[in-house]
């Protein structure tokens, strides 16, 4: 059954005709345009009035595709915020690092410095922690015994004295800082010459110079150094600045407190003196004797059996005295005649004393 439109849709040529001539004028249209140019300006004008209209009916993709692309980009976002500050922190670090080698640089410099310029032989260590004691200013070193390092050493920092070497183990050792309260060290003043004492005063950080004159010639920023005096500390280092100059209520002894000069809080690198200084060897000692004391001599007593000079009852006392003596009897007449004297009278004749006994028997 053939089908065909109601008469009223019937117009115009058939559309087959009509392909053929519309393709017709495409070709015909195209060659003219690629041969002499002349639709240039055609084509331009076209565009300019169907742009609005093609942008209209680009809305709907643009804005499905803005949409995914507002998603896609904030991720993208995040992740390079993430990565920004990761890299942030990496470049901080390094930062820090190449601050803390830079400042490390300059004071090795400077500690190389002061060591050229020292007059004994210097070692350079690195402070690894604090003493455990929070009463005490103390540090450890890195170096020890098996280093060459020895107590009583001093270690200074190319600002000034930073303390001595208390303890010492094979590979560390322990430093007591000019601080501690049991550190002195015998100092000068760099402007008078005046010398003194200087005492720490512990956790305050602080150096006190005890028990000067009211009327010493001490000023504020008056510089302090070592005298070398005590055969440790070589003589000219700076060992603090004066910062307050104290007289007591009496007036009889003065305090000055100073500031030590040596850069402990702000640097680890440390040199420690491995020779004491050159001094001559002090002089002996002169020995002194105690005073002798001149005791004379007493010989043994003797025994005898009378005592020469003396009377008939003394003498008969001293007799009956000696043990194992014979007491003589009383005479009847005459006075005593003392030994190797001839008697007065030969017709009184006295008895014959008794013979005492022999010492050996009476022993």
């Amino acid at each position: 059954m053939e089908y065909s439109p109601p008469p009223l849709f019937k117009q115009g040529a058939p559309a087959r005709v009509k392909m053929t001539v519309f393709a017709c004028i495409s070709i015909a249209l195209l060659l003219v345009d690629a041969r002499m140019h002349t639709l240039a300006m055609v084509r331009q004008v076209a565009g300019t009035v169907l742009y609005p209209l093609q942008m209209a009916a680009l809305l709907p993709r643009d804005a499905i595709y803005g949409v995914g692309d507002y998603f896609s980009t904030l991720s993208s976002l995040e992740k390079q915020v993430r990565e920004l500050k990761r890299q942030q922190i990496a470049s901080a670090q390094a930062l820090q690092q190449a601050q803390l080698q830079a400042a490390e640089n300059s004071q090795l410099r400077k500690l190389m410095d002061a060591r050229q310029r020292l007059p004994v032989k210097s070692m350079l260590a690195e402070v690894l922690y604090d003493a455990r004691d929070p009463n005490s200013r103390k540090i450890v070193l890195d170096r020890g015994t098996q280093q060459g390092v020895s107590l009583g050493l001093p270690v200074i920092d190319n600002l000034g004295v930073v303390g001595q070497v208390t303890r010492v183990f094979p590979f560390t050792s322990e430093v007591t800082l000019l601080t501690d309260k049991e550190q002195a060290i015998p100092v000068e003043l760099l402007r008078t010459g005046l010398r003194s004492v200087a005492y720490g005063r512990g956790k305050s950080g602080m150096l006190e110079l005890r028990f000067t004159a009211p009327n010493a010639d001490i000023q504020v920023n008056d510089v302090v150094v070592t005298s070398g005096l005590d055969g440790v500390y070589p003589a000219g280092l700076a060992v603090a600045r004066v910062t307050q100059v104290e007289n007591s209520a009496g007036g009889s002894f003065g305090g000055v407190v100073c500031q030590p000069l040596a850069g402990i809080a702000n640097h680890t690198q440390l040199l420690i003196l491995m020779t004491p200084p050159d001094m001559p060897p002090r002089p002996p000692e002169e020995e002194v004797h105690p005073p002798k004391k001149h005791v004379g001599k007493m010989g043994p007593v003797k025994e005898t059996g009378a005592i020469v000079g003396a009377t008939p009852g003394a003498t008969a006392g001293a007799t009956a005295a000696i043990p194992g003596a014979a007491v003589p009897a009383p005479t009847k007449a005459g006075p005593a005649v003392a030994p190797g004297a001839s008697p007065a009278a030969p017709k009184a004749a006295t008895p014959a004393p008794v013979q005492s006994k022999p010492k050996e028997a009476a022993q």
